[in-house]
């Protein structure tokens, strides 16, 4: 079995056994990957405290040819991560990101994934609690659109007919995107006010100022990005974490 040593972040570890547990990676040269950790719950293990869900790390792992459980052979820690657990918000926006990672990552290499949710850790460790909400809609935004499902916006989704700038905007989950007026005649969708739709447009570019949301333009974002996601990536599958974020329960406590 060939040994590859890889940077990974762990989105979930499951205990196997007495001694043992179960992690899925996500690397940046092979993917999501399943590994078995032996021996990761004795006192003295090797992998001492690393395997928390999402520490960030370089693998060692040990390839099993046609096998989809590999063998984690070491774990050496770069960072916890520890000031995510500092606020609910980030650590649901985190979860989130990892949920949509484990999912709907391919098994093979996808290096800019993989850089994507690590910077979008190192972004939500950062971010002052007052920009969180809007921080986590852009970058869960990104994840999406670097897995190749990013929203078209500027030109109908259908038709490639241009579309004006300003005002309302007719947009469909189901096709992926905005629509000329006669195709969403046609097809059905949902009108994105202009105030919303100048929103969404920064929220998809990393390089303009966060929008500046309320609390019901916030939720009309959150709930338009939870379906996407459901629609073109879940395809039926459930998404606790994603659900939790989207509901954002701690806000009304």
């Amino acid at each position: 079995m060939p040994l590859v040593s890889t940077p990974a972040i762990v989105l979930s570890a499951l205990r196997y056994s007495e001694t043992s547990k179960i992690v899925r990676l996500a690397t940046r040269d092979l993917g999501v990957q399943s590994a078995i950790a032996k021996g990761a719950l004795r006192p003295k293990s090797r992998f001492g405290a690393a395997l928390q869900l999402l520490s960030e790390g370089q693998a060692q792992l040990l390839m099993k040819e046609h096998r989809e459980l590999n063998i984690l052979a070491g774990f050496d820690l770069r960072k916890l991560h520890v000031g995510l657990a500092d606020d609910l918000e980030r650590y649901a926006v985190a979860s989130a990101l990892s949920e949509v990672m484990l999912r709907f990552a391919p098994p093979d290499p996808h290096p800019e994934s993989f850089d994507a949710l690590r910077a979008s850790l190192e972004l939500l460790e950062d971010t002052p609690p007052g920009v969180t909400e809007s921080l986590g809609l852009r970058l869960l935004w990104q994840l999406v659109s670097v897995l190749g499902f990013a929203p078209t916006l500027d030109v109908c989704v259908v038709d490639g007919r241009e579309l004006p700038t300003n005002g309302a905007l007719p947009f469909s989950t189901r096709e992926g995107g905005a629509l000329c007026p006669i195709c969403a005649a046609q097809q059905g969708a949902t009108q994105l006010p202009e105030e919303d739709r100048h929103d969404l447009v920064a929220l998809l570019n990393a390089d303009a100022p966060l929008p500046q949301l309320d609390a019901r333009h916030a939720a009309a974002h959150r709930r338009l990005l939870a379906r996407y996601i459901r629609y073109h990536l879940g395809e039926g599958a459930e998404l606790p974490a994603l659900e939790f974020w989207n509901q954002r329960p701690w806000a009304a406590a």
